[in-house]
């Protein structure tokens, strides 16, 4: 593994807003600019293909792992400096984690909040460390930063549940955070 690798969670669509994708562009040359390696869902398709085109345009290195059923539907990119096919979802999450050292999410639907939500419990439950950071881009992850104080204040997690994950702005800040986080 690289000295250091962040794996992007991110949607397979680019949003209704510009913003989300000038982000995801945005976030693949900063971790390129920094020497990390994106580790994400080798589409090419949505912010996914938005975030990986960026890092490689900007020379960075690129792992994408996918599972084989998702090849065609998300325009599997194979011009990665790594590209892994898996057989299954919870393979692609278990390779994408194992090969990174911390965990960014970006914009997404269903599927971006299912690998957030395992990241997070596997961190709530003392089988990592790794820091994970919610790109908040135009307020998106708000709710979600809302739902997890209402889980906490209706008593089903403890409070440090909320300190596992940092929600950043802007990128900018989220490549400080990361620096701090990978230093």
């Amino acid at each position: 593994m690289p000295r250091n690798a962040v794996c992007v969670f991110c949607g397979a669509r680019t949003g209704a807003s510009p913003a989300y994708a000038a982000a995801a562009e945005a976030t693949g040359r900063m971790l390129a600019d920094n020497g990390w390696q994106l580790v994400y869902g080798a589409g090419d398709i949505g912010l996914m293909g938005v975030v990986a085109r960026a890092a490689q345009a900007a020379g960075g290195e690129t792992m994408g792992v996918i599972p084989e059923h998702l090849v065609r539907r998300e325009v599997g990119k194979r011009d990665l400096t790594r590209h892994v096919v898996t057989e299954t979802m919870h393979e692609r999450k278990k390779v994408m984690f194992m090969n990174s050292h911390a965990i960014v999410v970006l914009p997404g639907g269903a599927g971006t909040l299912d690998e957030f939500f395992e990241v997070l419990t596997w961190r709530q439950i003392g089988l990592h460390q790794k820091p994970v950071f919610l790109l908040n881009t135009e307020g998106y992850w708000t709710p979600l930063m809302q739902l997890l104080d209402h889980v906490i204040a209706a008593g089903f997690a403890d409070p440090d549940l909320k300190r596992i994950v940092q929600s950043t702005d802007n990128v900018q800040d989220l490549s400080i955070a990361l620096r701090a986080a990978l230093s």
